[in-house]
């Protein structure tokens, strides 16, 4: 009798215990799963880097731009049109969070939106979004307090944000192919000193500053346009 009972006993204490097995294995396999996930290795075509800091305040310092302060010197910049507002159309949108005041950048920067905008429309039947455009040096000091990875607001890698030429660009939501798409419009653009694209990691955004460049090739593109329509030969 006693016996029976002891194997009684341990029946019952095992099967009190698999259920408590269960989830502790369950949660060991999220755990495993959460690290994977974790160390997933993220290479991208534009990664950020110190030497792309550089790069961009090096144009900026190359065009002479000023590193924009407070509200009155971007006020200021907007009425002489040194900053003109961003190019909005069905095929690019602002982000309902970004204030009206920050709506602006340089012209150069608006034509390459343009640009982007429409090639990206035409094959995917979807605008682009801006998240981000100018931004003063008190803007940026206030992000820096909550968002460490951002650009600081002074020095040799200060934030291109802060002169006007840079654009943020939403991806979220973006399939592997509009990643790639985007890959691949930029690079021959980077290539040629047009642009200084990063693809961040923490900010689902591809940051990208304008060169003052893309403005004089694009306009060497349409004189050579002009000139091969005015050599073609008359039709018969």
């Amino acid at each position: 009798m006693a016996t029976r009972s002891f194997r009684l006993f341990l029946i019952l204490s095992l099967l009190s215990s698999m259920p408590l097995f269960a989830a502790s294995a369950r949660t060991r396999g999220v755990v495993r799963r959460r690290a994977r996930a974790r160390h997933i290795y993220w290479n991208p075509v534009f990664r950020g880097s110190r030497e792309s800091l550089l790069k961009q305040n090096e144009e900026i310092d190359r065009l002479q731009l000023p590193r924009i302060e407070d509200e009155a010197q971007l006020e200021e910049l907007v009425l002489r049109q040194e900053l003109v507002p961003l190019p909005e159309s069905s095929s690019l949108v602002v982000a309902g969070n970004l204030p009206a005041n920050r709506r602006y950048c340089r012209p150069w920067t608006a034509d390459f939106l343009r640009d982007l905008g429409q090639g990206y429309y035409q094959q995917f039947h979807a605008p682009l979004q801006v998240t981000s455009a100018v931004r003063t040096v008190e803007v940026q000091h206030k992000l820096r307090r909550h968002n460490r990875n951002a650009a600081p607001e002074t020095g040799d890698t200060a934030s291109s944000h802060l002169a006007g030429l840079t654009i943020d660009i939403s991806k979220r939501g973006m399939s592997k192919q509009q990643k790639r798409w985007m890959d691949d419009y930029m690079l021959p653009l980077k290539a040629m000193g047009l642009i200084e694209p990063e693809e961040e990691r923490r900010q689902p955004v591809f940051h990208i500053m304008v060169s003052q460049r893309y403005a004089e090739w694009k306009q060497l593109l349409q004189t050579q346009d002009s000139a091969n329509l005015g050599a073609a030969p008359a039709s018969k």
